[in-house]
């Protein structure tokens, strides 16, 4: 499994969208790990990004058959039904679909033969799915689950489409590692040391919590010194990392972000810098496995002690802090035990509505302005 694609990311894209062209480029950069990939959607193929490996691999079928608009040149999504297809549509069947990702995860153990099984579903569905999913890691299923889109980044599509809780489901899940970075560049990271945990022994599920909003990628600020990159590439899949670089002792507060909250994180730093403030910002990729790092740091078992928590949050330089997730606040309030810091959780807490982003944002008070608010009101200013 590569440890990355080697593609550069210089556009705005969503973490959605880099999903979608990492699988559409596995098949020619990494053909023989694609060739153990199965995905699988309940009829969200195409609006979960899934379209170009679907048209490199096709729909999985028990025989072929015919392609009735295989004459249509115009088509963007060639739905080519074969014997030997690598994606499984199963309709709207949330439930059936964690079924079968449990039984596709357990083949490296039952047959000698590995599959890395990706899942795609709208992030509030993942509610729908629960039990049976754990169940499925509880019984040794290896898998990938992709919740997107999520949010109330989601807003145009009403409160009905918008998850709250399910930062805290994949933090609180066993047997699996949560995701949630902000991106494209971090996505693919991410996503392929998922992928290599999944299907080997003492390996590991993962969840993906995706969007759709498109962010400009260089605000990750992403180093071009190859020993700085493969740093930087280490953080992110341990968890997270600092994007400013000023002195610590200079640092005043603290901004954490994680996911589609991150335009809105860099931009209250700048507006606390013209305030004459200066604030630090950490990308988190992992909330669970920072989490993970801060449990780690009092235990005397063998092996046991990742080190990401002090890296982000060093005792030595303590500051305040403003934490900003598009989810329930109270994911990221463990953050406030790590060095005994005064803090500030930022989140969604209420059901969402139909609106444009900013006033999505504005209501929630994950805006820019609330979070310098929140950030000069810990200040005492």
């Amino acid at each position: 499994m590569p440890t990355s694609l080697g593609h550069p990311h210089r556009k705005p894209a969503s973490t959605q969208a880099a999903l979608g062209r990492l699988l559409a480029d596995l098949k020619h950069d990494a053909p023989e790990a694609a060739a153990r990939v199965v995905t699988c959607s309940p009829d969200v193929a195409s609006s979960t990004n899934l379209g170009g490996w679907i048209n490199k691999t096709g729909v999985w079928s028990v025989q072929d058959r015919r392609d009735w608009f295989a004459d249509d040149r115009e088509r963007v999504l060639k739905w080519s039904e074969v014997s030997n297809g690598q994606h499984i549509e199963l309709g709207i069947a949330e439930v059936n679909l964690v079924g079968l990702l449990g039984e596709l995860g357990a083949t490296w153990s039952r047959w000698g033969e590995r599959l890395i099984p990706i899942a795609t579903l709208y992030d509030p569905f993942v509610s729908r799915a629960l039990e049976p999913w754990s169940y499925g890691i509880y019984s040794g299923g290896q898998s990938i689950l992709v919740g997107t889109p999520s949010g109330v980044t989601l807003a145009p599509e009403g409160g009905a489409h918008q998850s709250i809780t399910t930062p805290s489901i994949g933090l609180e899940q066993p047997g699996c590692v949560a995701w949630e970075p902000a991106f494209g560049q971090d996505l693919e990271w991410c996503f392929l040391h998922a992928m290599s945990q999944v299907g080997v022994p003492s390996g590991t599920s993962a969840y993906f919590r995706l969007s759709t909003r498109p962010i400009d990628p260089a605000l990750a600020r992403l180093p071009e010194e190859p020993t700085l990159l493969e740093r930087r590439r280490r953080q992110a899949i341990a968890g997270g990392y600092r994007v400013t670089s000023h002195d610590l002792a200079s640092e005043q507060v603290t901004l954490v972000g994680v996911g589609a909250m991150m335009p809105e994180v860099l931009a209250a730093a700048e507006l606390l810098e013209s305030e004459g403030v200066t604030a630090g910002v950490v990308c988190l990729t992992s909330p669970d496995l920072v989490f993970r790092s801060w449990q780690q740091r009092s235990s005397r078992a063998p092996g046991a002690g990742g080190g990401i928590v002090e890296d982000l949050f060093p005792s030595s330089h303590p500051a305040p802090l403003v934490t900003v997730l598009d989810g329930h606040p109270h994911t990221l309030s463990f953050l406030a035990g790590v060095r005994g810091d005064r803090t500030r959780c930022l989140g969604v807490t209420e059901f969402g509505q139909s609106s444009g982003l900013e006033d999505a944002y504005a209501l929630h008070g994950i805006d820019t302005g609330s979070i310098a608010d929140a950030a000069l009101t810990l200040l005492g200013r």
